[in-house]
């Protein structure tokens, strides 16, 4: 996972920046890009991120800037890679069995649509190698956290519609904590810890919501769109990535 740090682009992208349509030059962003493949010893496959549920898997051949928010592979020296500046990565193995994949989570695709988001994408893509989730290891990169992250009722009932058990809602509800005119404050990690373990994702690590993970009050850490785009003017994008080694 990179940071913010490390790179070639100038403020208000300083200096890590591998978005493409941020605001950025392409050269500074290639740049960037070639730094971190250089430090990795791999390629790595771009996706157009779409905030959908779509997932597909990828080879040396596969083009870069295919819409999906879910990549995966069982082949060695290629990368799966999802960037984020607020949104959620979430990255997963198997232990024992060469399979890898990545996942782009904000609100939407976490939600996706009748409680089918990109962490069941996730599952199903385990499952067509004939991997149990609860075998595999998932690992939360940094995000936008709890105290920084104002939703609106909307985001609530997206999560909220398709659950029928009065026990998974309140579960569920303790995630928003309301502050007022219809606005909540929303633990986007927690959302996605839950929706992994409905998953039978049992192994579960890195981002716990604590303040150390929160891309939006990081500021010298990480890139931040809700922080920065508006008020700087442009905010840069950092990428996660995991691949095979052999």
């Amino acid at each position: 996972m990179t940071t913010r740090q490390g790179g070639v682009s100038p403020q208000p992208w300083d200096s890590l920046n591998l978005g493409l349509f941020s605001g950025d030059s392409s050269e500074n962003v290639l740049n960037n890009r070639g730094l971190v493949q250089s430090a990795m010893g791999v390629p790595a496959v771009y996706l157009r991120q779409v905030h959908g549920v779509k997932g597909l898997g990828i080879d040396h051949q596969t083009p870069p800037g295919l819409e999906a928010d879910v990549a995966w592979t069982t082949h060695t020296g290629v990368a799966c890679c999802v960037m984020a500046a607020d949104c959620l990565p979430i990255l997963v193995c198997h232990p024992k069995f060469k399979w890898v994949a990545a996942a782009h989570a904000g609100w939407r695709g976490l939600a996706g649509l009748a409680g089918h988001g990109v962490v069941e994408t996730l599952s199903e893509g385990a499952k067509e190698q004939g991997l149990r989730t609860a075998d595999c290891i998932a690992w939360l990169g940094p995000c936008i956290g709890p105290t920084a992250f104002e939703v609106g009722e909307d985001v609530v009932q997206a999560f909220l519609t398709h659950l029928n058990s009065p026990k998974e809602k309140k579960a569920l509800e303790n995630l928003f904590v309301a502050k007022g005119n219809g606005k909540y404050w929303a633990d986007l990690a927690g959302l996605a810890r839950w929706r992994l373990k409905a998953a039978g994702f049992e192994v579960i690590c890195g981002n716990d919501s604590s303040l150390a993970w929160c891309t939006y009050r990081q500021e010298t850490q990480y890139h931040s769109h809700r922080r920065d785009a508006l008020l700087k003017g442009g905010a840069g994008r950092m990428a996660a990535y995991i691949w095979i080694t052999a």
